[in-house]
């Protein structure tokens, strides 16, 4: 009886390291519920062979399961995109949309299923964005989304690879000869709602001690309206955002604007998919960075699918040579569909981002061999 006792007091003590150990290694399953995952419930105690099998049913999972399978399936791309937002997500009259972020959309479609145009842009304002992620309602989110350690860890996100390096700026019209935040103690200041520009903003000025009223609004479509009347004496955003809401501003016979030099946060920005996917992350970031390797090899539309060259390094980027991307459940000539059917970085840059009045060279957009922050890991 003594032997007995004691076996089982050992016995128990052995389930309950046990099932300390899974639920800390799947994190959100309580161990309650581990039973009703197990397909044989009397092998439970065997903790040892069920951890040692595991990596290879996850990766089982993917594969047959994964988000790239069901896009692949679905003959479509469904990309969280932007609306309102001159230079990187507008739509015309006729439903069409473009853009420096809707390009990416299209980067993702060209590399995935083959064809640019199977993309179906879902328009999201600031506060639906994450929501829209994490139920699955898009497949990924390209829509100017600051990369943040508290976004990493709360919202399901992985952020992916940094398509645009912006900050935060000021922007007021120009006849009020403000020039530095310090001028706008007791202003009235328009901003995005559920953004990190609305964080950022009350973190400076209360940091800095000056006095602000925040007017926040859900989109663009009715903060630049607000702004032109006179209900915000500034508007907060991206720099980029600021750039191209100028420029429209201007264009359109509007009061001229001045954007303050001043920026007051770093803004990464780039395509973000739900956590837990491996394979669609890498299906992802892999075809958006081919834009940027694309450059560098001096490749872009008008050449990549006619390359005859002996670089060894470019005929395997074209597939012509040893697939680097077969791990990564793409086609060979991926990159060669993104860049012949979208343009690479430079290319879809300068289409769309220039014309708002901001410059490629010399920004830490521009090629990490021109100085800038554009540099991918290498395609072998």
């Amino acid at each position: 009886m003594a032997l007995g006792l004691v076996a089982g007091a050992c016995s128990s003590s052995s389930g309950e390291d046990s099932e300390s150990d899974d639920s800390v290694a799947t994190e959100d399953d309580a161990p309650a519920d581990e039973p009703a995952d197990d397909s044989e419930p009397a092998d439970e105690p065997a903790d040892s062979t069920d951890t040692t099998d595991e990596p290879e049913e996850v990766e089982q999972t993917q594969s047959d399961g994964s988000r790239l399978q069901a896009v692949i399936d679905a003959d479509v791309v469904r990309c969280g995109g932007n609306e309102t937002l001159p230079g990187f997500g507008i739509v015309d009259s006729d439903g069409a949309y473009s853009g420096f972020d809707i390009d990416y959309c299209r980067v993702v479609a060209a590399a995935v299923l083959g064809d640019a145009e199977k993309v179906e842009v879902v328009p999201l304002n600031a506060d639906a964005r994450f929501p829209s992620l994490q139920s699955g309602d898009v497949d990924v989110l390209i829509r100017n989304t600051t990369w943040t350690a508290s976004r990493d860890g709360e919202q399901g996100a992985n952020f992916l690879f940094t398509t645009f390096y912006d900050g935060q700026g000021m922007m007021v019209p120009a006849s009020t000869g403000f020039t530095a935040l310090e001028d706008l103690a007791d202003a009235s200041i328009c901003v995005l709602s559920g953004t990190t520009t609305e964080l950022n903003l009350t973190s400076v000025f209360n940091a800095r001690g000056i006095p602000f009223t925040p007017v926040v609004f859900a989109d663009n479509t009715a903060l630049q309206p607000a702004y032109e009347s006179g209900q915000c004496e500034a508007w907060t955003s991206d720099a980029s955002q600021l750039a191209a809401f100028k420029s429209s501003i201007e264009g359109e016979g509007g009061e001229e604007q001045f954007i303050m030099a001043e920026v007051i946060s770093k803004e990464p920005l780039g395509p973000v998919v739900a956590d837990g996917d491996t394979e669609w992350a890498q299906a992802v970031n892999w075809a958006v960075m081919s834009t940027v390797q694309a450059w560098e090899f001096g490749l872009d539309s008008s050449n990549i699918g006619s390359y005859s060259g002996d670089d060894p390094s470019i005929l395997a980027f074209t597939g012509q040579a040893e697939n680097p991307a077969a791990g990564i459940g793409l086609p060979d000539d991926f990159a060669v569909q993104v860049v012949s059917q979208v343009g690479n970085y430079e290319e879809i840059y300068n289409e769309h981002i220039v014309p708002i009045g901001l410059s490629l060279e010399g920004s830490p957009n521009d090629l990490w061999t021109n100085g800038g922050l554009m540099y991918v890991p290498p395609f072998r």
